[in-house]
């Protein structure tokens, strides 16, 4: 049995791609996307309808120009998210504009709109994780989603301090990043390697699962952010991974044996008293990875989602005969 197979036996495998054909292939329970993954995903031939529709549609609302391309990008977002609903079994994530990452009341905002275009195309709420970054504010707005109602992934997770405050919000998910946090060892540190056992990005996982198991919170733990299938294997068993395509690729290609990693603890229900704000602050601000990587992590979703803008604002333009 191929290693991706034997994955599924223990842990939920997301596919972490706005890719159809890769999703097709992989059959994967759940899709995550972003705004990165979806400029991508905006490139390929199988989507140009899904924008002509999303721009055709938000020129027919209300508001000002800029308004009306916000639109557009949720409409295209959800309309690319209702594809992928076509194939995988479980769930799509669905990310807030980074730009509000924050901003509660903006957030809130944001998400209601998103469950309300899902609404709009016939996807039940159940099927939906609104993505918000890990900062407070988003945890916050996260918090008031969840007693709405509204299933949320919380995004850009790098510090246990983040970790302890979504669980205490009872969010549906969390996406501890893996890759990005080695990245930062790589980067800030004499270190040129780490063996899967002592991979720093690994470690914050399973500190954050046996945490959650430790004291009998719900919030599924969802590894993200790849680098190698080396830092999978080290995790199998996690409640869920979300697994780029090439990964996934070179998971399914390997016959050798996949031991878990990971199981429950036994003692489950252990009390744990809440993280308040001014500590979340100081512990989050003190973790000088987590502080860089939450920071660099929101502004590259923002470059990405202002390409996006701008490629539907040209697009937009382009259908009414006018110059961008």
């Amino acid at each position: 049995m191929d290693k991706l197979s034997q994955l599924r036996e223990m842990t939920a495998v997301v596919a972490d791609t706005g890719d159809i054909n890769a999703i097709r292939q992989f059959t994967p329970l759940d899709a995550t996307t972003n705004p990165s993954l979806l400029l991508k995903a905006a490139q390929q031939a199988e989507y140009q309808p899904l924008i002509d529709d999303a721009i055709t549609w938000a020129a027919k609302q209300n508001g000002s120009s800029d308004e009306q391309i916000a639109l557009c990008g949720d409409r295209l977002a959800t309309k690319i998210g209702y594809q992928i609903l076509q194939i995988v079994p479980g769930r799509i994530s669905t990310e807030v504009d980074a730009r509000l990452s924050f901003d509660t009341q903006g957030t809130l905002a944001r998400a209601r709109r998103i469950m309300d275009l899902y609404a709009q195309i016939g996807v039940a709420p159940e099927r939906v994780l609104i993505k918000v970054a890990s900062t407070w504010e988003g945890i916050k707005a996260a918090e008031i989603l969840e007693r709405e109602g509204v299933h949320c992934n919380l995004t850009l997770l790098f510090s246990f301090a983040q970790a302890r405050a979504c669980a205490d919000a009872g969010v549906t998910l969390i996406s501890p990043f893996v890759g990005r946090i080695l990245d930062w060892y790589l980067q800030n540190t004499d270190a040129t390697g780490f063996a899967p056992e002592e991979d720093p990005g690994v470690q914050s996982v399973r500190r954050i699962y046996q945490f959650y198991k430790e004291h009998g919170f719900d919030t599924t733990v969802m590894g993200a952010s790849f680098r190698n299938t080396e830092q999978i294997e080290a995790l199998a068993g996690c409640d869920s991974l979300t697994i780029s395509p090439n990964l996934l690729a070179e998971l399914a290609d390997d016959q050798g044996a996949l031991p878990r990693a990971l199981t429950p603890a036994a003692n489950g229900g252990q009390s744990s008293a809440p993280i308040g704000e001014g500590d979340f602050r100081f512990q989050h601000n003190d973790d000088a990875m987590a502080h860089d990587k939450l920071g660099e992590g929101i502004r590259k979703f923002v470059v990405d989602q202002i390409a996006l803008k701008e490629q539907l604002k040209a697009r937009a333009a382009q259908a009414q005969g006018a110059p961008a």
